[in-house]
């Protein structure tokens, strides 16, 4: 037999506990068959289970090998959805308030498509008899499809980092870019990104311990649509539930969302002091630090951290301590002690200015090559960025930085 490595990772299983122990028969105990074949299953459900207690409740560990995948309308479904979500985020990304598309709505707009597609495709077999045999409509619509559709849905919702760049090029420097190179920056990117994640997927991927809590919502999600539940007396199913809940966030969206946008963020400090500097930068929830303001807008109450209901309390907590004290204490105190010049430029502004306090002219630097002409930087003066921007970029680096040393701080095998 070939030695195992010792550095090959493999999923990792619970070890044996007193759970385990309980359902273990002794040798003087006398079960019957039956009783013996069901604490076999109850063992080897305990030992496939993930030993990540969050995990094992929502994802299940059977399996049936029998259900069609590659079907007709998984490739269907799943590259429109790709497409559509593509050029959705990305036409509405230039908006000022982007309108963000995510992958959860194609997961579920698909369940009727998918099943209409069952219901009316014709479910004829071509070419039977031969290697090539194949049927558009191979049975009802399974969570094997849908889980497939998702995957393409989630690859096309977010937008391409490297479109940034060839938007500021054009519409900033009035550039042209062709079409090709355009394309080679973007694919570049992109596959420098699947790179990196195909690198690193031994260690972020295939450990039972790396789990990702917002997966688990869709995990639930897809349950709820696809498995068949008896409702429990007094209760409701977990396809109710989530209609139920749908449904009632809907209809209270659409106050914040359309009828009446004021409550996204309300600064009564800015209505009681409206001509104070000072109170529009402590008070403002858009343009300020927020400070006093309330929001009854769900965008507004998760935007420091995307959707707090997904994630465990310590993320949700190490977030939210973070966020105050670079929002409400390193920000006041650099703008305040006027560091760099904080006191010239706005608190919270992302644009780029001189040194008197006006808007950079970047244009100004740029000679005909699209290159840094040095002596016209000279004579414009140095870049000068808010205290909250700067602040911004700051900690994004040292995050990077900090990430590093916390694995070698706190997972090295030295």
């Amino acid at each position: 037999m070939v030695e195992q490595s010792k550095d090959e990772i493999t999923s990792p299983l619970i070890a044996e506990s007193k759970e385990e122990e309980q359902f273990r028969p002794s040798s003087s105990s006398n079960y019957s068959r039956r009783d013996q074949t069901e604490i076999t299953n109850d063992l080897q459900e305990l030992e496939e289970n993930s030993p990540v207690k969050q995990v094992a409740l929502t994802v299940p560990t059977t399996d049936d090998p029998l259900l069609p995948v590659q079907t007709f309308r998984m490739w269907v479904l799943g590259s429109l959805s790709c497409v559509l979500l593509s050029f959705l985020n990305q036409f509405f990304w230039y908006r000022t308030e982007p309108l963000t598309i995510t992958a959860i709505s194609a997961q579920i707009a698909v369940v009727p498509l998918g099943r209409l597609m069952a219901a009316k495709i014709t479910d004829r077999v071509f070419f039977k008899g031969t290697r090539f045999e194949f049927t558009l409509n191979p049975g009802p619509f399974n969570v094997k499809e849908h889980v497939l559709i998702t995957i393409f849905a989630n690859s096309g919702a977010g937008t391409v980092y490297a479109i940034h760049i060839v938007t500021v090029v054009k519409v900033f420097y009035k550039k042209k870019i062709t079409f090709f190179v355009s394309l080679i920056v973007v694919i570049t990117t992109q596959v420098l990104g699947f790179g990196w994640a195909g690198i690193f997927r031994r260690y972020l991927v295939e450990p039972a311990e790396m789990w990702w809590p917002a997966n688990l919502v869709q995990v639930s999600l897809f349950r709820a649509l696809h498995e068949e539940e008896e409702r429990p007396k007094g209760g409701v199913t977990r396809t109710q539930f989530f209609l139920i809940a749908f449904l009632c966030s809907f209809a209270y969206y659409v106050f914040p969302g359309y009828l009446f946008e004021m409550v996204t963020s309300l600064s009564w400090i800015c209505w009681i002091f409206p001509k104070s500097i000072l109170a529009q930068q402590l008070g403002s929830g858009l343009y300020g630090l927020g400070i006093a303001a309330l929001g009854i807008d769900w965008s507004t109450i998760s935007s420091y951290l995307g959707s707090p209901l997904a994630s465990p309390w310590f993320a949700t907590a190490n977030v939210a301590a973070g966020f105050l004290f670079v929002m409400y204490v390193l920000t006041p105190l650099c703008y305040w002690l006027n560091v760099y010049r904080a006191k010239t430029f706005p608190i919270f502004s992302s644009d780029l200015f001189n040194a008197t306090g006006q808007e950079y002219n970047i244009s100004s630097i740029i000679d005909s090559n699209f290159h840094l002409d040095v002596a016209a930087y000279e004579r414009e003066g140095p870049l000068y960025l808010s205290t909250f921007f700067a602040m911004t970029y700051g900690i994004g680096f040292a995050a990077l930085t900090a990430t590093v040393v916390h694995v070698a701080l706190f997972h090295r095998r030295w």
